[in-house]
């Protein structure tokens, strides 16, 4: 596989000489290294969001796009960012990437996902099977300006606070517990050894204790019942809601355009022992990309029947494939999600990834970011029925997955979660930034934080603005939008 070179300052605490030379850098130089940033790029310079006189029409940014996409999916996109500012900004991480491109920057990188709005973080289960708490959306993942990260989450949250209703002083004092906790964690990882940094993580039970000073005996119950119902959110339980049989074989349910069978795509003339050859031979294919003793695993199942299912805001018109695989019998099943991966939108703004799979390169991210990844992971290239060639990375389709409702949430609930997700980002940055220049560059005041808090208010504005954009482009025909699905 070729290798291309990536631009960016290198992420961690380490120089690379003309010769391959990793010279470690002390301690004593990384908080050097961080207090000088300062003087560049002083913290306060972060609270500034000023539209270009050159900025892109957001709405282009967002036709761009859909040119990759499938071509019925994409109204369905965007009649879902239509539902809300909220709605929009999920789906919007190419156009604030953009926009991020022309803000400060203290010079120093990390792996980052590129999309850290407040849904890309929930629960899922460890290969221990213990619930644990991560980020778990990586299709943007890229190395890149730290601050990013920061500022799309604290932005996520300003926007869902307007969502909810809340005062402008309780949106702030959200976003502002969101980056302070933060800037404490970065404090503690940088104190801490690598070994430590690297095993760090956050098991739910830690998350409810939190919870449950803000909330009331209700809704702890009611909490405990949304975690007990993630652990059913599995292989079986999918099994059970998306397949029946027909003619003594299990088949995915037809419901189009969000789940259509992958016969009903096929070139006419295909026929089902076509596609199924062509399908084992691609999971062979995809197998060598896991661990050993997961291929292993993966081998012990059978393909039985795939379909393409349309999933989240984003990703909408991404070619999404759910693929249905039976173990020891017919009631011992695996659900593999295959999902595209098409260019970063952090690419045209930080330089191209290294990897020449785009697949392999979320694979990898989410590997370095997260504390704890499926242990199906792994990525495939795939000749499309179109003769197209796209990159897919892998993974079970559900696995104990959940998400915060959010729609619910009062404002010292989400003040909390803000806490849980600001914690989760540092450590996912910690694990491969120079850890210690950040949280020396952060330092223990409050600067930065309400540098954040000023940056994502201007931007929820922006982001109601360019809603509108949409909302605009959809009445006066320009865009074709799809409600209610």
């Amino acid at each position: 596989m070729s290798i291309e070179s990536q631009s960016a300052t290198t992420p961690g605490p380490l120089e690379t000489g003309s010769a391959g030379k990793v010279t470690h850098l002390s301690p004593d130089e990384r908080v050097a290294r961080g207090k000088g940033a300062r003087n560049e790029t002083p913290r306060s310079s972060h609270a500034t969001w000023e539209p270009t006189t050159n900025r892109p029409d957001p709405v282009a940014l967002l036709e761009q796009q859909a040119t990759s996409r499938v071509p019925e999916l994409v109204p369905l996109r965007y009649g879902r960012m239509l539902v809300s500012p909220f709605t929009f900004y999920r789906g919007a991480a190419l156009i604030m990437a953009s926009d991020l491109a022309a803000t400060p920057r203290s010079g120093f990188t990390a792996q980052i996902c590129g999309d850290a709005h407040l849904s890309n973080f929930g629960v899922f289960a460890s290969p221990e099977r213990r619930l644990v708490f991560d980020m778990n959306d990586f299709d943007e993942t890229l190395p890149g300006p730290w601050e990013w990260d920061v500022k799309r989450l604290g932005t996520s949250f300003e926007i869902a606070g307007r969502d909810r209703g809340f005062s402008a002083a309780d949106r702030r004092a959200v976003v502002r517990a969101c980056v302070a906790e933060y800037r404490t964690r970065m404090q503690q990882h940088a104190a801490a050894r690598n070994l430590e940094v690297w095993y760090a993580h956050i098991e739910v039970e830690k998350v409810f204790e939190l919870l449950k000073s803000s909330i009331s005996k209700k809704q702890q119950a009611k909490a405990q019942a949304n975690l007990a119902k993630a652990r059913t959110r599995d292989s079986m339980q999918a099994f059970t809601k998306l397949t029946r049989e027909v003619d003594g074989q299990r088949r995915i349910i037809s419901d189009p355009p969000l789940i259509v069978p992958i016969e009903d795509l096929a070139p006419e003339g295909t026929s089902s022992e076509d596609v199924g050859g062509e399908l084992r031979g691609l999971l062979r294919s995809y197998r060598r990309t896991l661990e050993t003793d997961r291929r292993t695993l993966l081998e012990s199942f059978d393909y039985v029947h795939a379909a393409r299912k349309v999933v989240g805001v984003g990703s909408v018109g991404t070619r999404a494939w759910i693929i249905l695989m039976l173990g020891r019998d017919g009631q011992d099943p695996l659900f593999l999600q295959a999902k595209e991966a098409q260019e970063s939108v952090l690419e045209r703004f930080v330089g191209r990834s290294r990897y020449a799979n785009h697949g392999q390169r979320v694979v990898a991210g989410q590997r370095l970011m997260q504390a704890t990844s499926d242990i199906f992971l792994g990525w495939q290239r795939v000749n499309g029925f179109d003769g197209q060639v796209r990159d897919f990375y892998l993974r079970q389709l559900r696995d104990w997955k959940g998400s915060a409702e959010v729609d619910t949430m009062s404002a010292g609930v989400m003040s909390t979660y803000a806490r849980v997700c600001g914690a989760t980002l540092a450590r996912a940055h910690a694990r491969s930034g120079d850890r210690i220049a950040l949280a020396s560059y952060l330092g223990t005041s409050d600067t930065f934080d309400r540098a954040i808090a000023d940056f994502a208010s201007s931007y929820a504005d922006q982001n109601e603005r360019d809603y509108e954009a949409l909302v605009e482009a959809v009445r006066t025909g320009r865009l074709e939008a799809q409600t209610g699905m």
